[in-house]
């Protein structure tokens, strides 16, 4: 998808490469990144682990934060999440 209708949809902050990084990496950048977030801004995360989408799902269901995008193009998943609360 192009990066940029992404940004116009979603107030993307930081994109994070966690390509070729395996659980808990990606998770553990992208906790991180929330952190010094608003409410309602978004981090975008490329990575290549397989299993990630069920760790994004699950991470997002337990702290409330919304996964808003999940997407898989030739090996790179990308995962938008935005976050809620402070």
């Amino acid at each position: 998808m192009d990066e940029s209708i992404m940004s116009e949809r979603h107030k993307i902050k930081e994109t994070l490469d966690c390509k070729g990084l395996y659980c808990p990496m990606p998770i553990v950048k992208m906790k991180k990144a929330l952190k010094g977030m608003a409410e309602g801004e978004a981090v975008r995360i490329l990575a290549t682990d397989s299993g990630s989408k069920r760790d994004f799902e699950a991470f997002c269901n337990k702290t409330g934060n919304n996964l808003l995008e999940a997407s898989e193009e030739d090996g790179v998943f990308t995962y938008v999440v935005e976050k809620v609360g402070a």
